[in-house]
């Protein structure tokens, strides 16, 4: 049998939590306040994934290595499903609003529909829509 997990937690740092937090506040997401205090917040982004937002120095207690600076280097694009081409452009546009910087320009590849936007650390996320028809 193949390996599977029922949960996916990406752990991201971020320099003003607060800041962060009002950030994806604003584009319409919520918090678990059971995971969440002064050094993280846990962003629930569906029902098994989450995004824990870590300050810099909290995030650098879980590796060796040294953090990467967002705003210059990709490590990571944080891909997100929507429902519909409508939704990516909501969800986009309300993190241009919040404060958020563009990332790439929209593609449309007919059945296949993208946007992106940085977080106010750097941190790419990439919203998407397929045609579940094209899929089958």
């Amino acid at each position: 049998m193949a390996l599977k997990c029922d949960n996916i937690f990406v752990n991201l740092p971020v320099k003003d939590l607060e800041k962060t937090k009002e950030f994806f506040s604003k584009i319409g997401f919520e918090f678990n306040a059971q995971f969440t205090d002064k050094n993280a917040a846990c962003l629930v982004i569906g029902d098994n994934i989450f995004a824990m937002l870590l300050t810099e120095d909290y995030f650098k207690t879980f590796t060796k290595k040294d953090l990467s600076n967002a705003a210059n280097t990709t490590e990571v694009i944080l891909a997100l499903s929507a429902d519909s081409r409508e939704q990516v452009d909501e969800i986009v546009n309300h993190a241009l609003a919040a404060g958020g910087s563009p990332s790439n320009d929209p593609v449309d590849h007919g059945f296949m529909y993208g946007w992106s936007f940085q977080d106010p650390d750097g941190h790419l996320w990439e919203v998407m829509y397929m045609d579940p028809g094209h899929v089958e």
